[in-house]
């Protein structure tokens, strides 16, 4: 199936998600002028580095259209709160910031879009990066009915809009204000969870990551010389109050951004491995989120055993690499994050932790009812827990096994070399 192009949205009624910028402008004004009946949606997801959201409908009236804003800030923090209780991280740690901000994104304005009749959802993404999957995907699975219209998929605009330059003239010719203004270092994407920033400069990995300038907080080098405690109370692995005061997942996620943020807490690099088979660098904020996530990771040690944390972080991994992907909708999302649910029902306790220049340190564990931790049985001093004589029999049955290995010729010829060496010839085996 080819893309649709411009000329096949006449007669069509076409949503587009905006964000008030050049782009959304010029695709907007390009669309009205050729007589395509266009109406914009932009989602408010509390993002740092817009102060009043309503600037965008002041921005995009310009070019003739009407600007719906949908407020889904509490739908942005049930999502933070989401990927924090699965930990949700992609290629090299970092959040899954812009994977779960476009899961909210798309079901907002989907559902906005279809309330007012759309017949097309139109985006911004480029044609080389993940959101134009994951806008194109969560279409797909929420209104199968709905046409997508990627307009930087489309030759035509291509071909008449190569570069910001050329976008600003075409503006330019209907009165439309669009300042193109000097190079930018690089590109961010943001929401109530983090920032992305990519492209332009960091493109080329010989360019320091110090370049970008934090946007929700400081560099640690910054940072206060003096550690902040901080302390979390959870409740089946949600947040419901820091330093004690009850928050709400919204005022939550805000109030950790702040802390974390002036401690220089959650900024990371990574060359990670996009949806369409490319590598792309980005350098990552997500102060709210690495502070109350490593400090619920504190209490899941508490309470998981061992095969129960190896299967969460089977099911982590699973989740996170769904979320990149725009699969949140999908039967093996759905099944992990239920697995997720059962695993973490018992994760309710008070966290303690020290904020200081970019790390967090654990302080203290306190009303843990399901920990599993039982400082007796760990003592190396005399203790009235697990009495070491009796790890006596586990010593032998793990024994008979390692015997038997060794007796069949089926343990290493050497310290580290995996080939089989020369030398020996394998003992005979005994008699049992």
């Amino acid at each position: 199936m080819s893309a649709l192009t411009v000329e096949q949205l006449k007669g069509k009624k076409v949503g587009v998600c905006v964000s008030g910028g050049l782009d959304s402008k010029t695709v907007c004004k390009r669309l009205v002028e050729d007589g395509v009946s266009v109406l914009a949606f932009s989602a408010d997801l509390g993002q740092p580095d817009e102060s009043d959201i309503n600037n965008v409908r002041d921005r995009m009236s310009t070019c003739g259209v009407e600007t719906i804003i949908v407020d889904l800030k509490a739908q942005m923090a049930e999502g933070c709160y989401e990927i924090i209780k699965c930990q949700a991280r992609y290629d090299g740690g970092y959040w899954n910031t812009t994977g779960i901000g476009r899961i909210v994104t798309c079901h907002g304005l989907v559902t906005a879009m279809q309330a007012k009749g759309m017949d097309v959802l139109s985006h911004g993404a480029t044609g080389r990066g993940n959101d134009q999957m994951r806008f194109e995907r969560y279409t797909n699975v929420l209104a199968p009915s709905m046409l997508v219209y990627a307009p930087w998929r489309d030759p035509g605009l291509l071909k008449e809009f190569p570069g910001r330059s050329e976008m600003a003239a075409y503006l330019a010719t209907f009165g439309i204000e669009a300042f193109v203004g000097p190079k930018k270092k690089y590109s961010t994407d943001a929401n109530l969870s983090g920032l992305s920033h990519e492209a332009e400069d960091l493109e080329s990995v010989e360019t320091p990551m110090l370049i970008v300038d934090p946007e929700m907080g400081v560099w640690p080098s910054v940072a206060p010389d003096k550690m902040e405690e901080v302390l979390l109370e959870f409740v089946g692995a949600r947040c419901t109050s820091i330093n004690g005061k009850p928050m709400s997942p919204l005022e939550a996620i805000k109030e950790a951004n702040v802390i974390g943020g002036r401690n220089g807490i959650g900024i990371s690099h990574a060359l990670e491995n996009r949806i369409i088979g490319t590598k792309s660098r980005g350098v990552y904020e997500a102060p709210g989120m690495e502070l109350i996530g490593r400090a619920l990771e504190y209490v899941y040690q508490a309470v998981l055993d061992r095969r129960a944390t190896t299967l969460f972080w089977q099911m982590s991994k699973l989740i996170s690499d769904q979320v990149y992907d725009g699969r949140w909708f999908d039967p093996a999302t759905r099944a992990a994050r239920a697995a997720v649910d059962e695993l973490t029902q018992h994760a309710t306790g008070k966290v303690k932790v020290g904020a200081y220049k970019g790390n967090l340190f654990f302080i203290g564990l306190s009303d843990v009812p399901n920990s599993l931790y039982n400082e007796a049985d760990s003592s190396m001093e005399a203790s009235d827990g697990l009495n070491p004589v009796s790890s006596q029999g586990f010593a032998e049955v793990q024994s008979v096994e390692a015997r038997s290995l060794a007796l069949a010729g089926q343990t290493p010829p050497s310290l580290f070399s995996l080939s089989e060496a020369p030398a020996e010839k394998a003992p005979k085996k005994a008699k049992r």
